[in-house]
């Protein structure tokens, strides 16, 4: 584990290179940063404004995800802001507050003559790979039209098996599938620390974090805000992702007046993620971050040593247990015979079939099933070792 609790030269010019570099931005902004008290914060959208257009003067492409729709409309409606929200009375307040949401951003861009665009997803529609491939031509479209797309998870319509989870996570996933740079998320914290400062005095922020590990994970605790659904938690596994795409990622202050521009004038300002060495390639990311599994193969100890370390494809004489209703085409985890994860990768059988074929020779697969698509349960391409 590789981190840096001091501001030092090195430390700075090496965030430095990163964000000078640059050319592609992605800046997550959450509920807790965009609202106050009495409705939306216009100081800090307006800020946000100021500092998104700056960047686009210095020749970078900004794309922005943010939440707020639910806590737009909450206000707008004064909704008792202790309650616990149905599903459907999320539904009812993100409808409500979205279109509030986008005429506060278009009224604050346009001062500067930026145009924007509005984009809502659900898992759904990047689980499906040609969706996933349109929106990614839509949004490329967009910059090459010097449009900001504006990205929001479609809460009207989102159902717990089609939500993200939370907009960390689809800043991440639209980082990956646009190829961006760098994922900047403001949040209503400063940075990480090693500890909660507010139980601990020993507490120290970390300016830079080379590999997020479980160490750095457990760092995080499960801390949340009342308004958003993603904690500390949430940014450091979306920094992990999209360091697994060979982005870098910061987590800084929202609030703070002038953020972008002091982050990319090389303040030591936030958290700053380094992206891994090596780069999972595009289809390999939309496999392993995009797709939720829908079953488990467990496989024995010469499969796990043969797919882990020999990059080698899933064979059926590998696999002894089949979990799950799953269908050619589907996500599906590895694990070993202690049930750890191992790999996750895309079958080229349905379930009852591996169950058919499982424990045996690839050449008897045609005998048993009257066919042979493949010779293997998952192929390599298919594969992503985690």
């Amino acid at each position: 584990m590789t981190i840096h609790n001091e501001a030092t030269a090195s430390v700075l010019n090496h965030r430095l290179d990163f964000l000078k570099m640059a050319r592609r931005v992605v800046i997550k902004v959450g509920s807790a940063v965009l609202t106050a008290d009495n409705g939306m914060n216009h100081e800090v959208i307006d800020d946000l404004a100021v500092g998104i257009n700056s960047l686009r003067q210095n020749g970078k492409e900004v794309i922005l995800v943010s939440s707020g729709a639910v806590a737009a409309g909450r206000k707008k409606l004064a909704f008792n802001g202790e309650k616990e929200l149905t599903l459907m009375e999320k539904q009812a307040l993100a409808a409500i507050g979205q279109s509030s949401l986008m005429h506060i951003y278009d009224s604050a861009f346009e001062k500067h003559g930026m145009k924007i665009a509005q984009a809502l997803l659900t898992h759904d529609d990047l689980a499906h790979r040609v969706r996933y491939v349109n929106f990614k031509n839509t949004v490329t479209t967009l910059l090459k039209m010097k449009v900001m797309p504006v990205i929001n998870e479609n809460d009207t319509v989102s159902t717990e098996e089609l939500q993200f989870g939370d907009n960390d996570n689809l800043g991440a996933l639209v980082t990956n599938l646009i190829e961006a740079d760098i994922f900047i998320c403001l949040t209503d914290v400063d940075c990480l620390y090693t500890a909660s400062p507010l139980v601990d005095k020993t507490a120290r922020p970390l300016y830079s974090v080379a590999e997020v590990t479980r160490e750095i994970i457990a760092m995080a605790g499960n801390s949340g805000s009342s308004l958003g659904t993603g904690g500390m938690r949430s940014k450091i596994l979306a920094a992990k992702k999209v360091a697994a795409g060979g982005g870098a990622s910061l987590i800084g202050p929202g609030k703070r007046p002038g953020v972008l521009q002091d982050i990319f004038a090389g303040e030591m300002i936030g958290t700053f993620f380094l992206p891994q060495r090596k780069r999972l390639q595009g289809r390999k990311q939309w496999i392993a971050f995009v797709l939720k599994p829908n079953g488990i193969l467990e496989v024995d100890a010469g499969a796990v040593e043969a797919i882990s370390r020999g990059g080698k494809s899933l064979l059926p004489s590998g696999v002894r247990r089949v979990t799950g209703n799953f269908f050619s085409g589907d996500s599906v985890e590895c694990r070993d015979e202690k049930g750890k994860i191992i790999a996750v990768g895309t079958t080229n059988y349905r379930a009852e079939e591996v169950v058919r074929i499982m424990g045996g020779n690839s050449q008897k697969i045609e005998d048993i099933l009257g066919y042979k698509g493949s010779d293997v349960v998952i192929h390599r391409d298919n594969l992503v070792i985690l």
